[in-house]
């Protein structure tokens, strides 16, 4: 699939949407909790979630996958996991603030 900044998609099994934030130049497969995600408003039945694909999309929370310059941001929270191409996308870390002297 190919994405665009500011692109909304959302899980086929459980509630998590995302946003993306920053796009790949290739196309890729962006899952959530094993199954293919749709962009919102389409609708996608008869998928179930991964057991070993469960284990949540945090609300307001950065996840990325750096080599692809992948980043997307979750609006709703869900129970599966975030995953690029069959890698998971990594929780992205806050950038520390610079020391003041």
């Amino acid at each position: 699939m190919a994405l665009k900044v500011g692109t909304r998609l959302r899980s086929a099994v459980c509630t998590a949407e995302v946003m993306v934030v920053r796009a790949p130049a290739d196309d890729v497969a962006l899952t959530c909790g094993g199954a293919p995600m749709t962009e919102s408003g389409q609708e996608a039945e008869g998928l179930t979630i991964d057991p070993e694909q469960s284990t949540g999309a945090q609300l307001g929370k950065r996840y990325a996958n750096e080599e692809l310059g992948l980043e997307v941001l979750v609006t709703k929270a869900g129970e599966g996991t975030l995953g690029v191409n069959g890698t998971t996308l990594e929780l992205k870390g806050a950038k520390g603030l610079p020391a003041s002297d």
